[in-house]
């Protein structure tokens, strides 16, 4: 193998090992190696020599090219994001992207990270914001805020995981299909031993061992996704405590957490399989009403669901998700997208989000820019949860998707914007605090890094100008 076909595959190999439920002492020992060599392999400090390449190969099924086309992709596809940041002139086009991750990959890897520390800097200066409205909020992170930013981390796409509730889907249904209540139901019993029953009451869910209770007043929807997760948390036991382990979470706590979160996902996965949504939504152009019914769910969980299918051999289109209560508060995020969002709320009230929060029942589209120029198509939609009690006020919040846009053919939502008018964009940022614009109508606060210039004899929209 000459030194120009040197296969770095790191990420291949720990993607192979954490299949297969493997240590690193137990691959070392069937590759005949060391723990210390094959960790160097997993960080791409040294490459595969052919002698381990060949017992991949032989013990694992698997081909050359898989190992190095999947992790050569991988590199390629990280350095061209972050060499299409709106910071550099032009974009790096893919031919010279697998070019040099093929012959400099450290080099290729050194600029990966170098542009991601750019980002987190930005991102430091989101939480500075963040921490200057929060007050009195704790220096550290919060169990919940550390599980969220693990999502957000790991691409909002667990790979071991959804890839075990497809397998299980195939299993209750055909071709593809979202499993029934009634199919699900039946498995819980058959081979989990527990009953699954309806009861009013003020848990969506309750489950003691031997039988789930799932509140009666909620929709089919709501009363399926909560079967689907008790029946992942039991039949994926496995793959979630797997992924807990390798998560090196901080507490107890965030453990919990992410155990809860793990389970959600794998519901929506069990609900929408991958491939079949995945299809399904390109053929259907993203549209969320088509989508729920055709796999019996709920308009926010297709949402969330569009949100993850970032599988590395068969991506879908990279969306944005959030989900905004009344008080402006962003109680969910992700995005597969360069768009990040405040961490506590404070998100800008020029997103079309904020309006749908009002407006429940009703579908708002928006073309937006953010301050780096990249423009955004996005729709939201105002919901309702029903509490089944007039003495209980139902919950009341918008859901978000959104997209580059780029991939505005593939976007239902945006048919009927005009995507070539620049003036057709609603001019948006992160929050008031980290937005560079000067000239906002909207702006509740001066920004966190810039000095302000006070004239009393002079007054604009906010009384003071921006240095």
């Amino acid at each position: 193998m000459s030194k120009a076909q040197r296969i770095f595959a790191g990420k291949s190999v720990r993607t192979l090992r954490d299949r297969h439920g493997m240590k690193q002492a137990d691959l070392a020992k069937a590759l005949s190696i060391s723990v210390s060599y094959l960790s160097q392999i997993e960080n791409d400090e040294r490459p595969l020599t052919a002698p381990i390449l060949a017992t991949l190969t032989r013990r694992f099924g698997m081909e050359r090219e898989d190992i190095a086309g999947e992790s050569s992709d991988a590199r390629a596809e990280a350095l061209m994001q972050a060499a299409s940041d709106p910071i550099f002139a032009q974009p790096l086009d893919e031919g010279l992207a697998s070019r040099a991750v093929r012959q400099m990959p450290h080099l290729a890897e050194r600029f990966v990270a170098l542009h991601r520390a750019y980002r987190d800097a930005g991102e430091r200066l989101q939480m500075l914001d963040e921490a200057l409205g929060a007050g009195s909020h704790d220096a550290g992170r919060l169990p919940w805020e550390e599980v969220r930013d693990w999502f957000h981390d790991a691409g909002n796409y667990i790979d071991v995981v959804d890839r075990a509730a497809e397998a299980l889907a195939q299993r209750l249904a055909r071709d593809g299909a979202s499993p029934s209540f009634e199919a699900m139901a039946a498995l819980a019993k058959r081979e989990y031993g527990f009953d699954v029953a309806m009861a009013e009451g003020d848990r969506l869910r309750s489950f003691d061992g031997y039988r789930l209770l799932l509140d009666a007043a909620q929709p089919a929807a709501t009363r399926r996704f909560q079967l689907a997760h008790q029946l992942a948390q039991v039949a994926l036991a496995d793959e979630i405590a797997l992924v807990i382990a390798m998560s090196e979470l901080a507490s107890e706590a965030s453990a919990a957490l992410l155990a809860v979160g793990l389970a959600n996902y794998a519901a929506g996965a069990l609900l929408m399989p991958y491939e079949s949504f995945r299809t399904a939504a390109l053929a259907e152009r993203h549209d969320i009403d088509r989508l729920t019914r055709r796999f019996s769910v709920s308009f926010e969980q297709a949402c969330h669901r569009l949100s993850t299918l970032q599988r590395p051999d068969a991506r879908g289109v990279p969306f944005f998700f959030c989900r905004v209560d009344m008080a402006g508060n962003i109680t969910k995020r992700h995005s597969a997208t360069p768009l990040q969002f405040a961490r506590f709320g404070g998100a800008c009230p020029l997103w079309i989000v904020h309006e749908a929060v009002a407006i429940p029942d009703r579908i708002l589209t928006q073309l937006a820019e953010m301050p780096d120029g990249v423009r955004y198509v996005s729709m939201a939609k105002g919901l309702v949860k029903p509490s089944g009690s007039f003495a209980r006020p139902p919950r009341r919040f918008a859901v978000a998707l959104g997209c580059e846009a780029e991939h505005a053919a593939s976007f239902i939502y945006a048919d009927g914007l005009d995507i070539a008018a620049r003036a057709a964009a609603t001019p948006i940022g992160t929050s008031c605090r980290i937005c560079p614009r000067e000239n906002c109508d909207q702006r509740a606060f001066p920004p966190g890094d810039r000095a302000i210039v006070v004239n009393r004899d002079r007054r604009g929209t906010v009384p003071y100008d921006i240095a």
